[in-house]
């Protein structure tokens, strides 16, 4: 199944739509965030025949959904909780990601266990029986072993061989499994948004909400400041921490999770992860995470967070100390803070469930884990709400929420089909076939990596990367101004390459970027086919 219409987000059709809009055009549903969630209830609703519109106070995956850990992951903590439902929903919806919605952002990345002393036998044999469980789960969701090949354990030496840069001192072996890693979350979203634009959605950045009704939004155009009421049938909340900011009644409880960006090569970890267990604990892990520029992020924390929701959060000294001491406990370089190119920290948007009480399928929870449980809630002016969950099971908390809208609305739609719809970039080509040896390419833009290349083949200035010895084209920012929504130089360098997450790689790409983007680069050749 495709899409039916053009994928394509520039500041033309952002302008065309806000204008009939404001005009009074009146959509069956108008979605209230730009994240994972927002796009994904978005692109549920279009393809089920509603007319949809999408607001986005900045830029498409500007909060939380870009600062993830990137991995698409079967839910082994939840199983270690008990929470068996939650684990299997996170296990089959890896699965459908994997197969199916975005297959050519995702791999499967190997992950280490080091068996060091922090680690004692008695553990060593929890772990391991946890990920045969989390293995089962793999097959009840009937993801292949071809994907996701199965746990076992391995000799010091083959870890060694798969971590070089493991300490040796003290390693009795490793226990290895396999999740799925995202090549760049804010690609994903960024792929959402634009299918859902195939089926006829209006994705519209730099527009805040400055009220919700059961009938539309007041909403801001950020771009002049000029303010409009956009006309609804029904409303959607999909901010994620800044949901209660909206609706009242929401109440939440925002934990940061925070990273570090360090040189892969410099402290030796090339395609493995690490799985590094926190001393003094039993289901508690951090991660060292392989990245495909030869970086790697290590996380993360949760500590909880008061006071004012920041646009984008930092990341406090006390959990660089601590991230770094951890990752120093297994590897043969001790890490310091020299070490450490870049850092960021996302919000999770955790429930207040003494408020709330249920989830979506109203089950009392409040004995249980409940840090990635969501909940589709329905405040006294009739806006609905989606909240909690995590990236991996965003595909079903869109489904609950276009659920509640249709429930609540009677609006007339089909059933929920993005099980079987695959992103753009999913189809012809994501096999990197036809663009032979651009591998990074194939695996950020799949099936469109041979129009990015073309760019860059047609004009010189396209084909330079934009920072020395690196490997991101000016022909990605070109890309991304025509058919993916990126407004500004920002746009581009936090949400569509990422080069703004290490300060050195913002700075020397900035002069280039800001040129192209000012061109107003929107003007490619139509969409092929």
């Amino acid at each position: 199944m495709s899409t039916v219409g053009d994928t394509a987000l520039n500041a033309r059709r952002r302008g065309a739509e806000l204008a009939a809009l404001a005009d009074g055009r009146v959509v069956d549903l108008l979605v209230v965030g730009g994240g994972v969630t927002g796009v994904g209830a978005a692109l549920d609703a279009a393809a089920r025949g509603l007319s949809v519109a999408l607001i986005e106070a900045h830029d498409l995956a500007f909060g939380t959904s870009r600062f993830s850990s990137k991995l698409v992951h079967g839910g082994l903590r939840y199983l270690a909780n008990g929470d068996l439902g939650l684990a299997y929903e996170s296990a089959v919806e890896r699965g459908v990601l994997m197969s199916t919605v975005a297959p050519h952002l995702i791999r499967a990345l190997p992950q280490l266990v080091p068996l060091h002393e922090q680690l004692p036998a008695r553990n060593a044999a929890l772990t391991m029986a946890g990920l045969v469980a989390g293995d089962l789960l793999r097959r009840a969701a009937r993801t292949p072993t071809k994907l996701l090949p199965g746990p076992r354990r391995v000799s010091g030496a083959e870890a060694l061989a798969l971590v070089p840069g493991l300490r040796g001192s003290g390693l009795r072996g490793g226990l290895l499994s396999f999740d799925g890693q995202l090549v760049d979350d804010a690609r994903l979203v960024v792929a959402l948004a634009r299918t859902a634009a195939g089926f006829g959605a209006r994705v519209l950045t730099r527009v805040r909400a400055l009220e919700l009704g059961t009938d539309g939004a007041q909403v801001r155009d950020e771009l002049t400041g000029d303010t409009s009421w956009l006309r609804a049938r029904s409303v959607l909340n999909a901010t994620g921490v800044w949901a209660g900011e909206l609706v009242e009644s929401v109440r939440l409880r925002p934990s940061r999770g925070s990273h570090l960006v360090l040189d892969g090569t410099r402290i030796g970890l090339t395609g493995t992860a690490l799985t590094i267990p926190v001393p003094g604990t039993m289901n508690r892990f951090a991660l060292l995470l392989p990245q495909q520029d030869g970086r790697c992020y290590l996380g993360l924390t949760d500590e909880p967070l008061d006071g004012p929701i920041p646009d984008v959060p930092t990341v406090p000294d006390s959990d660089v100390d601590f991230l770094l001491e951890l990752g120093s406990s297994v590897l043969r370089t001790r890490l310091t803070s020299a070490d450490v190119i870049g850092r960021f920290a996302g919000l999770r948007p955790l429930i207040d469930w003494a408020a709330s009480g249920t989830d979506a399928r109203g089950v009392d929870i409040r004995s249980a884990d409940l840090s990635r449980r969501h909940a589709v809630l329905t405040a006294p002016n009739g806006v609905i709400t989606v909240v909690g969950g995590k990236l991996t099971t965003y595909r079903r908390m869109a489904q609950d929420a276009v659920d509640a809208v249709l429930a609540a609305t009677g609006l007339p739609a089909g059933p929920c089909r993005t099980r079987s719809i695959p992103l753009v970039g999913a189809g012809s080509g994501a096999d990197g076939s036809v663009v032979d040896g651009h591998d990074r390419l194939v695996s950020r833009y799949g099936g469109e990596a041979a129009q990015v290349l073309a760019l860059a083949a047609a004009d010189s200035r396209l084909a330079r990367p934009l920072v020395a010895d690196g490997e991101v084209l000016g022909a990605e920012v070109a890309w991304a101004v025509a058919r993916e929504g990126a407004l500004s130089a920002e746009d581009v360098l936090d949400r569509r390459t990422r080069l703004g997450l290490v300060d050195a790689d913002r700075a020397a790409a900035l002069p280039a970027v800001t040129a192209l983007v000012d061109e107003g680069l929107d003007a490619l050749p139509a969409e092929q086919p």
